[in-house]
């Protein structure tokens, strides 16, 4: 989007013809600035940034050049889900025997760096290992880890934690999916909605409510008799991971399909508590790219004669915004001190979320704005996490949700309805 200013700048810059002095540069706006002020990540480890490395060749060489058409097509990179398999990048932190167990600092910066490339790939993984995998690993029988445990680490099968529903999302403790006993194992009935990897992939964790009244996780085959699901399309959020809309109608599961140690709600949660601090740090990831991409922006584009980082507002919005990552950056690996020493409590996951989707939130807003016209193109970068972010700020417990657990530990009372 060219204005006179812009015509008037170009045109008056000595050397090459007309035509050349008005094609716009490459801003290299892709590229990593190590981005820790304070110091927040001094204490990771060797073992901690080769991890930290691997993921960042990761983004840098496989995601970033292709990412942005697999997401304008709203299309699942399958090729990435290979090679994140090959490079033992879809466990999270989940222990998988014969895999090497990495420090929750590690296993958080490795989530950093992976929404730093792109929050679909995160997403992906997320729902893989830290959702679908955990499920079956932290509540599974001996015999379901020995057959999911390896196949979904690698990426050889895809998994699904199919969990919120068409009328229950943030309350999802209210799911309405039932799963009957019958000879031989169960029946499940009911209807899914938001599920990551849950149209066209290998397993899905159901969570359903047992004859008992409390819920239980089954391991269903998505090609099961009766398991029909939907790709939702028309999404502006987190495009190259399809989300489905999935119908249960009679699917019959046997018995040793029945996850042994999900015996309540309770046992859900505590798969949804271990992912929480992975969504602040990919919270931190995606402000990183967004505040990288304005800072380089601000430093090659030219505009009235002179780069937009010589412009006092443009330096002081730079400021708030590294103000803020740095904030989060600090949060974060307390938290993660905290987790890594058993003492984490469910409020202190809940405040690190919420105050770490916001903070990605206002960075995203920021770096958008001051790119101007080019902040809203794929190929600029901030675009796609400005849209992603909306997601992220959603999922795992919306703000709302976030505040009012938080808020109960403030005043020892609940507002929840």
């Amino acid at each position: 989007m060219a204005t006179s200013t812009d015509t008037q700048h170009t045109a008056t810059t000595p050397g090459g013809t007309p035509a050349e002095r008005l094609v716009e540069p490459d801003y290299g706006l892709l590229e990593p600035l190590d981005v820790d002020y304070a110091g927040a990540f001094a204490g990771a480890t060797e073992a901690d940034r080769e991890h930290w490395a691997t993921v960042r060749t990761f983004v840098q060489d496989d995601v970033l050049p292709v990412i942005d058409g697999y997401w304008e097509r709203a299309e699942v990179p399958r090729e990435l889900i290979a090679r994140l398999g090959e490079l033992d990048l879809l466990r999270e932190s989940v222990d998988v025997p014969g895999h090497p167990q990495h420090s929750p600092l590690a296993d958080g910066l490795a989530s950093m760096e992976m929404s730093r490339g792109d929050g679909s790939v995160a997403t992906i993984c997320g729902v893989q290992g830290g959702l679908a995998l955990r499920s079956i690993m932290l509540l599974g029988s001996e015999e379901q880890k020995a057959e999911w445990g390896e196949p979904i680490a690698r990426g050889e099968k895809l998994a699904a934690f199919a969990l919120t529903e068409p009328t229950h999302g943030s309350d999802s403790v209210s799911l309405e999916t039932t799963a009957t006993t019958v000879e031989g194992g169960y029946v499940i009935n009911g209807a899914k909605k938001w599920i990551g990897n849950g149209a066209n992939c290998d397993v899905s964790v159901v969570w359903a409510r047992g004859d008992d009244g409390q819920v239980h996780g089954y391991l269903v085959p998505q090609d099961s008799p009766g398991y029909e699901a939907k790709v939702i399309e028309g999404k502006v959020s987190l495009r190259a991971i399809h989300q489905a809309h999935i119908t249960l109608t009679d699917v019959f599961v046997p018995s040793e399909n029945l996850l042994p140690e999900a015996r309540s709600f309770k046992d859900t949660s505590r798969v949804l508590g271990a992912t929480r601090l992975s969504v602040a740090w990919s919270a931190v990831g995606h402000a990183t790219a967004c505040y990288e991409t304005a800072v380089a922006y601000a430093k090659s584009r030219v505009q009235f004669g002179r780069p937009l980082a010589k412009s006092q507002m443009v330096q002081e919005r730079l400021t708030s915004m590294l103000s803020t990552l740095t904030q989060m950056q600090l949060l974060v690996v307390a938290m993660t001190e905290q987790d890594a020493a058993g003492t984490l409590t469910g409020p202190q996951a809940s405040l690190t979320k919420y105050t770490c989707t916001r903070g990605a939130r206002e960075i995203a807003s920021v770096a958008r704005d001051m790119l101007g016209g080019n902040g809203i193109l794929l190929q600029n970068r901030v675009a796609r996490h400005f849209a992603d972010i909306e997601a992220l700020h959603t999922y795992e417990g919306t703000e709302s949700v976030q505040a009012l657990i938080v808020g109960r530990d403030i005043t020892g009372m609940s507002a929840f309805a």
